[in-house]
This record gives C-alpha cells, structure tokens and sequence, in this order.
C-alpha cells in the first residue's frame, strides 16, 4: 500500500503543507506534523515527503511548458460559439497575456454602485490599501452573518449573505481555500451579495468542530472521502434552497482546495449551472470532470507550477464541455488572496471581473 491510498484532497492538502515549509512559513517538524495528521501516518507522510522531493525538479518545467502551450497564438481551439456535434458549446482557450489584461470595463470608483454591462455586471472598488475588491461586513447594501444548518454528520457551520434589497436571485456556492472559512471567504460572499447573488459558504471542517475550533484544519477537511465533502456541500445547498429569495440557478466558486472542490462538486451535482475554480487542482483521476454539465471558467497563475501540471488532464477530461481558462501572468498561488502575501491585484481584479461576467452569463 502507497501513496495511492491518498485521495486528491490529502495529497493536494499535504504538499500545500510542505510548500508552506520550503517558503519558510513552517518549521520543518511543524510541517511534517501536519501532513502526518493529513495522511493518516507517519509512513505515508515519509513516503509523500520523498515523492515531493524526487518531483521537484520536474514540476516546473512541466508546468511551464504547458502555460507556453496555452500561451502560444494557436492556442485559440474554438470560438465561445463553436460547437461540437454533440451540441455542447466549447470555449476559446485563452493566452496567458490575453487573461491578464483583459478585463472588460474599467471598474467603477471607490463606493459607486455596481454597473451592469452586456457581458455581466463589473465589480465595485474601494480604496482601502490592498483591498480593492472588499466588501465591508457593515456594507449596507448587503445583508450577511454567520449560520447554521443540517448537514450530514451533525450540524454545518456557515456564512450567508444576500443584497439588502428584495428580490429573487441566483444563488453561489463559495468554498474556502486550505485554511477553513476565513474572514476573507466570508468576505468574498459579501461581494458576490454586491452585485446581486445570494451566497452560502459552508465552513467543510464542520464535522471537526468548524474551522475555528479544529486543531488542525487541513485534516478536518480532509478526513474521509471527496464524496463527504460533497454532501457537506449538499447540505449548503439545501440550505440555500429554503432561502426565499434563491432562485434555483445555481453556481460555485472555489478557491485552492475549495478550487478543487469546485471542480469535484461540478462533476457531482448535476444543478451546478457555473463553476469558476480558481487555482483548483485538477481531482483525480481527471475522468470523473466529464460528468459535468456546468460551463467552467478556471483561473490560474502563471508562476503557479504545482497546479498548473494538472491543466492538461482537466482539458482532456472536458474535451466537448462549456470549458474556458484565464492564465494570468506574473500571478501565482492564491492571486485572489488579499490578505496574503501572494495578493495580485491586477490579476485578482481581471479574474473578478470575468467571473462575474461568467456567471451573468450562465445563471441568467
């Protein structure tokens, strides 16, 4: 028995870890303690230490070749009208120096209202330093708190927040990075509320205690199979579903591990209308994307190599499906991140923008 035992999430979850420790944000014996906790024992923690080690060299250069790949100008396979003979819309491929820059209308000033374009409505901005995309929790034009709600090993701890103004409006999905449901998920549920989404981010480290009493939050999210964090999704779901003002069209944003998660939930849950995965790893096996009927907007950094070797495979796997990528140049790991050090704003507000867009698109 190997490294196979490991589903995607524990192996995803572990090298994060073990990334976090060769930028010097982890002592090595913290490291090693955590992704013990994540693989389940100390020899798969070894055995994964030592494949990490061996791959090294070879991952940048994998994933280089394929962002140079995407970046070529033959990239393009399809126009967004295009489509298969099975019907399915296929989406351009896109460049990397197109996903950088292309980021429709300019967004509005500090404090204006959200406008509204043909191609979906653009993100309103602040001022505040490294903060740009933020929606304050006292924004009055957005209603939003923590929650709770049945799930399905107890009860789901969560974050909701909705427009101020009535109305019946699609719903979003939001699921958080590595690190548990954070103030800036909880946030980023705040800016989908904006602009007019009624958003639920379930906390997946609730069968632990939640992410703020779990000793260790990547074990808790990784702690049986993809498919319990699929009905801890489930649950969010349903709870979405008994809001008054959700109007059955459905989508799903991710980030890091929740970018994955995107992807998996995608493929699980046939009422997933848009998905927009962001520096997600590609589940494994890549088969299991093709059972998907969502239209999938992924983003990624350019700089971000151990996800990127993982693009191939998804495209493969969603060959015929409504599929599009946006690399962003000097961009890596958790862009979107605006309390990280890792934060891009140009990156963050383009990849914003055009999910916005995606969803407007698909959920209307």
């Amino acid at each position: 028995m190997g490294l196979e035992q490991l589903n995607w999430m524990q192996r995803y979850a572990a090298e994060e870890i073990i990334e976090h420790e060769r930028e010097g944000r982890l002592t090595r014996r913290e490291m090693f303690r955590q992704v013990v906790a994540i693989c389940g024992s100390a020899s798969l923690a070894t055995a994964l230490l030592s494949a990490c080690a061996s791959d090294s060299s070879t991952t940048s250069t994998t994933a280089a070749n394929s962002t140079r790949t995407s970046a070529g100008t033959n990239a393009t396979t399809a126009s967004a009208s295009n489509t298969t003979a099975g019907g399915a819309t296929t989406a351009a491929a896109t460049t990397a120096s197109q996903a950088a820059t292309t980021i429709g209308q300019p967004p509005p000033s500090a404090g204006a209202t959200p406008a509204s374009t043909a191609a979906g409505p653009v993100p309103p901005t602040n001022t505040d330093g490294g903060a740009r995309l933020s929606v304050k929790a006292d924004d009055p034009a957005v209603k939003g708190g923590d929650v709770t709600f049945p799930g399905p090993a107890g009860t789901m701890l969560g974050y909701l927040a909705r427009p101020a103004a009535s109305g019946s409006r699609p719903g979003i999905i939001v699921i958080h990075e590595i690190f548990g449901l954070s103030d800036h998920i909880r946030d980023v549920a705040r800016r989908l509320a904006k602009v007019g989404y009624v958003a639920v981010a379930p906390d997946l480290a609730s069968r632990a205690g939640g992410t703020a009493k779990a000793a260790n939050v990547g074990a808790a999210l990784t702690q049986g199979s993809v498919a319990d964090r699929v009905a801890d999704l489930d649950s969010g779901l349903a709870y979405l579903e008994a809001q008054s003002d959700y109007n059955g069209k459905l989508g799903v944003v991710g980030f890091c591990f929740g970018g994955g998660m995107t992807l998996s939930y995608a493929a699980a849950q046939p009422k997933v209308l848009a998905a927009t995965p962001y520096y997600g790893p590609t589940p494994q096996p890549a088969s299991t994307m093709s059972a998907t009927k969502a239209a999938i907007l992924a983003h990624y950094g350019a700089n971000d190599a151990r996800v990127n070797a993982g693009i191939a495979a998804l495209e493969e796997a969603l060959a015929g499906k409504t599929f599009e990528k946006k690399i962003y140049d000097g961009a890596g790991h958790a862009f979107n991140n605006d309390t990280g050090g890792a934060y891009n704003e140009q990156a963050a507000v383009a990849a914003w923008t055009s999910t916005l867009a995606w969803f407007a698109k698909y959920l209307a």
